[in-house]
């Protein structure tokens, strides 16, 4: 992305992603914040200043409160089929999201969607959700013949909640692929504005966050470029919040070829998720989640 060190590989452009590699970050240090969290350093020293701000912008604010009364899902949307997936061809045909409908889908029923907690948004239809996972158009195909209303259980900003889902039938399994029928909540405008200009220092996260099933482990996607030591992710953790500061590790001078390159970086945090809000320091907003397979950030 830069021929020299002053251009940034953060930079929002279009870029070639040259791979997408794991990366842990580990923890190598800790502070204290004045509201008692901690600043967990993976390695990089990046300035904890934009971290604590943000923290304390969304501490309190009508937007944390819009934000947790809403549903905002954290976990995977799709469930897959017990056994999925048979061979390479099946598992393939998932992740380049090409499916193959043979049979009728139902109408969204003319009710409101029910989240464990009162209220809900309404249910999308089986249609729209079947063409959330089919956006493949070549190689192998996962052939749909049906579907039914059900639900799933899906971690949310809320905790573990039982979400209204179709369940999908698909041919050789015994069991049916599940994917949520109701739409997240809108984000609320974010208290706080996002920084003006990206560094190595501090630049925005490159792409969403997953939290695993034990609610602390938690991967994102971050972005470097061709003439250094990789990214790093600085976490602050407050009772309210996850604060996490991307960096880039060990840049050099010199030439370098105009590329950013994205990597998986995983964070093991002091404590579960539970309902706390998941925030980008550097824009300060929370943290999208993405589907595998998923071309862009999906907020379903």
């Amino acid at each position: 992305m830069r021929p020299a060190r002053s251009v940034k590989p953060f930079v929002v452009k279009p870029f070639v992603v040259l791979g997408l590699v794991a990366v842990a970050a580990t923890a190598c240090g800790a502070g204290t914040t004045p509201g008692g969290g901690k600043v967990r350093d993976s390695g990089r020293g990046a300035d904890q200043g934009r971290a604590r701000q943000v923290a304390a912008a969304w501490e309190g604010s009508e937007a944390a409160r819009v934000w947790r009364d809403g549903y905002h899902p954290l976990g995977d949307p799709v469930q897959l089929p017990e056994g999925a997936f048979h061979d390479d061809a099946d598992k393939r045909a998932y992740l380049t999201q090409n499916f193959e409908l043979r049979g009728s889908l139902p109408d969204a029923p003319q009710k409101k969607a029910r989240i464990r907690w009162p209220g809900g948004d309404s249910l999308t239809s089986a249609r729209a959700a079947y063409e959330q996972l089919d956006r493949g158009n070549a190689g192998p195909a996962l052939t749909v013949t049906g579907a039914r209303l059900g639900d799933m259980t899906l971690l949310t900003s809320r905790g573990p909640a039982k979400v209204p889902a179709w369940h999908f039938t698909v041919e050789g399994y015994d069991t049916p692929l599940k994917r949520v029928a109701v739409a997240p909540s809108k984000l609320p405008a974010p208290p706080v504005k996002a920084v003006s200009r990206q560094t190595d220092e501090l630049g925005p996260l490159a792409g969403p966050a997953t939290v695993a099933d034990d609610n602390r482990t938690v991967t994102l996607r971050a972005g470097h470029g061709s003439c250094d030591d990789g990214p790093a992710v600085d976490v602050l953790e407050t009772g309210g919040s996850v604060v996490f500061s991307a960096s880039i590790r060990g840049v050099s001078d010199g030439p370098c070829t105009a590329d950013l390159r994205i990597e998986k970086v995983t964070v093991k945090l002091d404590r579960p998720v539970g309902d706390r809000m998941l925030l980008d320091a550097f824009t300060g907003r929370p943290v999208p989640y993405e589907q595998p397979g998923s071309a862009s950030p999906s907020r379903s």
